[in-house]
């Protein structure tokens, strides 16, 4: 027997298992670093034309119209002469999955390298044969140079706008193919946590509808304990229809569950009372309990990704000459094309180079596009028909099929003594990020978590100087399936902490922003709160009236130790209904040195909206063994008229360029909470916070 060998990445270090057996190990996503030699492959030029191909996936936080820019600053031409190609598996090498922000830091320095070879050599005259990328410094290449806001701007880039406004295929779902049918993959309606399976269905009346192609039994259409049912038409209108008129039966091997056996599995005092967590940050030794001057506990729900694009996949096997030959084509909107082409490869006992995937554009990928679902159902649908098979999830099955993030209870205990923290005690409990269920059974994640999940515990270390410390967390496996979500663990914890900290202010009398630049001993950090103030005129608090009460919140923080972001809230609450408004936002964000300034603002404005949502409207429900939504009228979202005046203010910096498209998560929602604080006079616990809560509030307080 073989032996495979498998590194899982963790906070405290790594965590490496050998075991017997390998076709028991799911496919483990590969997360090399890019070289500008393999950078190389990205930028061709040919007859004077130059084409990149992204080395990122397009999800809507512009990284094209940004590696567009830096490429075609770094060449010295003008940015249209950059031509954009999405990235397939054939066209470029296996490259770092569209993850954690990261994109302008893993790719624009080798981009970069990488245009600075080329265009030194097309100066020598050399317009063919094989180059290999020059070492050359930051400081020596032209698009990473610190330069004016005016030059800045100047330099942006159309990306891929022209090709949105105007209706151009870039979707998933605009994939079109001669022949094509379409396919859906029908499962039970409970969570893929649970064993199921179809019993017994009517293919006679399925088949009597002259649009049927196929009712399709495979054992590959197991998603974790779901076997599904497949189904291929001609037209996607019909799908419904004969998904009715199939009217499977499903047999269902697992225990029910509602809510409650989710609120119980990570409340955190049920977590405390059997002794220290399973995990630790800080480990420094506490006072006993009776010294706590705060003792605040924070309950956050379970939320959704939500994408405005459900996913889609066409998927077409093609008649290879040889066995090296392109045997299968996926069209996907993925953020991790070379993990879909390794899953798919392992599903169909195919040598990876024999499946090409294309990337197409995603309409909000947020973490969720992360495993292979849709990909996997079009593929085992195709090669059932013999033809190209397109599957479009709907609405419920992005809610139902999908992983969530994992709601979290947390307790936070400080101890204020002489106008300081002196002692700091958070603990949390939620479900798995990184060590998703969606994709690890159940062995393999126990193992995992004998080195901890780090996205659960992102951002619960505060930046802020308290001597004696405790952080820590446990991670519970769920009924429903949890995973990466915006930030992952920084946006609820960062939530916490900065609550918290509100409150040993308010313990202390001291202003919050004095209270929090007087801990820092990060001067960036102490930038961006500075920079959020001065914005929103900290000191001009606004005043209530009869009806109205009105409030300011402040909070910052730090996303994954390189990027900083701080925002101020203004609120007001409607003493006789108890509804609250987010009346103005104010962000100030820093990620280095910035490449595409729009998309910057743009991604800040998304987090600040996901912010709003997280505090005060967004709560997944769960009945029935399993997410009980079906649409967005399940789902409560801001709406446009929900959304305040985002005003965002971006850090001049000459620091390497870092991530912007979850920093804001750090700051927007504890400045929301803190600010509903200050114009009640009551902080709100159990999030999302309503207008009913607060009414009851308001009359209990008299």
């Amino acid at each position: 027997m073989k032996r495979r060998q498998f590194l899982a990445a963790a906070g405290a270090g790594a965590l490496t298992v050998t075991l017997a057996g390998c076709g028991l190990v799911p496919v483990l996503p590969k997360r090399p670093i890019s070289t500008a030699d393999e950078a190389l492959g990205w930028i061709r030029h040919n007859k004077g034309r130059y084409t990149l191909w992204l080395p990122s996936a397009e999800m809507g936080q512009q990284i094209s119209a940004a590696l567009q820019g830096l490429a075609a600053a770094e060449l010295g031409v003008p940015p249209e002469q950059v031509h954009l190609q999405l990235p397939s598996t054939r066209h470029i090498a296996r490259v770092r999955a569209t993850v954690g922000s990261a994109s302008v830091q893993d790719f624009a320095l080798p981009l970069a390298r990488a245009c600075a070879t080329l265009r030194q050599a097309l100066a020598q005259g050399q317009t063919a044969g094989t180059l290999a990328a020059r070492d050359i410094a930051p400081t020596a290449l032209r698009s990473l140079q610190p330069r004016t806001r005016a030059a800045t701007e100047a330099r942006a880039a159309p990306g891929q706008m022209h090709a949105l406004v105007t209706g151009q295929p870039l979707f998933a779902g605009d994939t079109r193919l001669p022949g094509m049918l379409y396919g859906r993959v029908l499962r039970a309606p409970v969570s893929p946590e649970i064993t199921s399976r179809p019993q017994a269905w009517d293919e006679a009346a399925a088949r009597a509808d002259p649009a049927c192609m196929a009712v399709v039994q495979h054992p590959r259409l197991l998603q974790i304990g779901s076997l599904g049912l497949g189904i291929v038409a001609r037209t996607p209108a019909a799908l419904d229809r004969i998904a009715t008129a199939l009217a499977v039966q499903w047999q269902v091997d697992g225990s029910a569950f509602e809510q409650t056996a989710i609120d119980e599995r990570i409340d955190i005092d049920t977590h405390l009372r059997r002794g220290p967590l399973q995990h630790r940050l800080r480990k420094d030794e506490l006072p006993p309990d009776t010294t706590w001057t705060l003792d605040m506990r924070m309950d956050i729900p379970l939320a959704a990704h939500a994408p405005i694009e459900p996913r889609s996949a066409t998927a077409h096997w093609l008649a290879a000459a040889d066995k090296k030959d392109i045997a299968l084509k996926v069209w996907a909107g993925t953020q991790d094309l070379f993990y879909m082409r390794d899953v798919l490869a392992r599903q169909f006992s195919l040598d990876a180079e024999r499946i090409e995937v294309q990337a197409c554009r995603i309409g909000g990928g947020f973490g969720g596009r992360t495993l292979c679902t849709v990909e996997l159902e079009a593929a085992v649908l195709a090669q059932a028909v013999g033809a190209p098979v397109k599957v479009q999830w709907s609405r419920a099955q992005e809610f139902s099929q999908g992983f969530q993030r994992p709601p979290s209870s947390h307790r936070v205990r400080a101890r204020v003594h002489g106008g300081r923290i002196t002692h700091w005690w958070h603990a949390l409990a939620s479900s798995h990020i990184l060590f998703t269920p969606a994709a690890m059974p159940v062995w393999m994640q126990t193992l995992a978590d004998l080195a901890g999940d780090s996205g659960v515990a992102r951002g619960a270390q505060m930046p802020y100087d308290v001597p004696q410390q405790r952080i820590e967390f446990t991670a519970q496996r769920l009924p429903v399936h949890t995973g990466p979500w915006r930030g992952l663990g920084a946006g609820p914890n960062t939530l916490v902490v900065e609550s918290a900290m509100d409150e040993c202010a308010r313990l202390a009398g001291a202003d919050p922003l004095d209270w929090r630049l007087q801990r820092t001993t990060d001067e960036r950090l102490a930038q961006v709160l500075r920079r959020a103030a001065a914005e929103s005129r900290w000191s001009e608090r606004p005043s209530n009236d009869a009806t109205t009460l009105r409030g300011r919140g402040i909070a910052g923080g730090i996303y994954k130790g390189v990027s900083y972001a701080a925002a101020v809230a203004d609120v007001e609450v409607q003493r006789a209904t108890g509804q609250v408004r987010v009346v103005a936002l104010w962000c100030a964000h820093d990620c280095g040195l910035v490449l595409q300034p729009d998309g910057v603002r743009a991604q800040t404005e998304g987090n600040l909206v996901w912010c709003l949502g997280m505090v005060l409207h967004e709560q997944l429900p769960v009945a029935r063994s399993g997410v009980a939504a079906a649409s967005f009228a399940d789902y409560p979202l801001p709406r446009m008229g929900d959304v305040p005046p985002l005003h965002v203010h971006l850090i001049d910096s000459s620091a390497p360029p870092t991530g912007a498209g979850e920093t804001a998560m750090v700051a927007g929602a504890g400045a929301i909470t803190n600010a509903l604080r200050d114009a009640t006079g009551m902080r709100f616990t159990r999030l999302p916070v309503r207008s009913a809560d607060v009414l009851q509030a308001l009359g209990a307080r008299g």
